[in-house]
């Protein structure tokens, strides 16, 4: 299956530049996994930093949770 987004000829041009020889699919896959794993990685550093006595609605709060 193939797709077509919209973007500017800017960004385009960026993103082509950081693609290199790879394929569009392979190069935006390993972006996403890389903003997924960064994501990941801050929440887990968030963590870190709540203290062990903390409630459960201050853990929320601190993690900026919503409807948990």
């Amino acid at each position: 299956m193939s797709t077509t987004i919209t973007i500017r000829r800017k960004t385009k041009e960026l993103l082509a530049e950081l693609k290199g020889k790879k394929s569009w699919d392979e190069f935006l896959l390993e972006l996403a996994e890389d903003y997924r794993r960064r994501k990941a990685r801050r929440a887990l550093e968030k963590l870190r930093e709540i203290e062990f006595d903390s409630s459960y609605e201050e853990v929320r709060l601190k993690l900026k949770l919503e409807g948990s």
